[in-house]
């Protein structure tokens, strides 16, 4: 019998979160084209209660845009609000608020975001 954790009760939840996330994943970070400045205001889909417009000169709006996107967006949400050198550039502090399953998605997927989290580090 598998193990459960207190953080995933039931077993195989973190696989079952990997699999929703994996299907929303673009190609390439390449094709991440959303806007690297300015106002982003995120449809009813993507933010159903709360905040849903972000500066993005702001570091902790930019932080709580991406935050969002990346665990309620589908595919073409990822595509027009998140943008491939914003991502990049604040990933090593990103991937710390997002979920694991998130963070293991995304940097299994694009090991340009490890890297950008190793030089960082170091």
């Amino acid at each position: 019998m598998a193990e459960v954790s207190s953080r995933f009760p039931v077993a195989n939840a973190f696989e079952l979160l990997c699999e929703q996330y994996a299907k929303r994943l673009p190609a390439r970070l390449e094709d991440l084209a959303g806007p690297d400045h300015g106002t982003v205001e995120l449809p009813l889909h993507v933010v159903w209660s709360g905040r849903s417009s972000y500066d993005l000169a702001g570091l902790k709006s930019r932080m709580g845009l991406y935050r969002t996107v990346l665990a309620e967006g589908q595919y073409q949400d990822l595509i027009d609000f998140l943008n491939r050198d914003l991502l990049i550039a604040q990933w090593p502090v990103l991937c710390t608020l997002i979920s694991r399953p998130i963070r293991y998605v995304w940097e299994a997927t694009f090991p340009e975001l490890v890297a950008a989290g190793a030089v960082r580090a170091a």
